[in-house]
């Protein structure tokens, strides 16, 4: 076929660049996710200790941080931490001091206070972060939109799932 020929025929865009996905089976996807999650627990690691952070104080930041606009109470980010009210204390406290975020009084009661974070901290973080989620939205973008749909529904649905676990195995200490 001559190139000129080659130059009409159109593959649909299905999002793969023309590149098949590799079959997998569930025991390999399973592994494969075992992997993602030991990796990332090392790079939480590394990038708490980048940001002078533990790991629980970087976890509890990420959370203040996906709140946006809708500042969290201490006992609101304790729940979400699977931490007492005691414990959030003390990781406000530390996060406080290193500058990353701030009490505000809570305008519907006063006897509380909602976690917000600092424009400076903000900014570290996403200095850190930023070129690994520019990675990320390269990496999404060889997806068509009903893969997107499809990853975007299993992480949705195993972060349940994985909530509800972890408050079942609480629940029931022997586990």
């Amino acid at each position: 076929m001559a190139d000129s020929e080659k130059a009409d025929v159109h593959e649909p865009d299905d999002g793969t660049n023309g590149t098949p996905r590799p079959p997998a089976t569930p025991t390999e996807t399973l592994s494969a996710m075992d992997h993602v999650i030991a990796t990332s627990m090392v790079a939480q690691q590394e990038m708490a200790q980048r940001l002078n952070l533990n790991v629980s104080d970087l976890t509890c930041f990420g959370y203040v941080l996906e709140a946006g606009e809708e500042l969290l109470t201490a006992g609101e980010l304790a729940s979400r931490l699977h931490v007492t009210t005691g414990a959030m204390t003390g990781i406000v406290n530390r996060l406080e001091r290193a500058g990353y975020v701030t009490r505000r009084p809570d305008p519907a009661d006063r006897r509380r206070v909602r976690i917000a974070a600092m424009p400076a901290a903000v900014a570290r973080v996403t200095a850190l972060y930023g070129p690994y989620y520019a990675r990320l939205a390269e990496q999404f973008g060889a997806y068509s939109p009903a893969e997107i749909a499809v990853l975007n529904d299993w992480f949705t649905r195993t972060g349940k799932l994985m909530t509800d676990y972890l408050d079942e195995v609480r629940q029931n200490p022997s586990q």
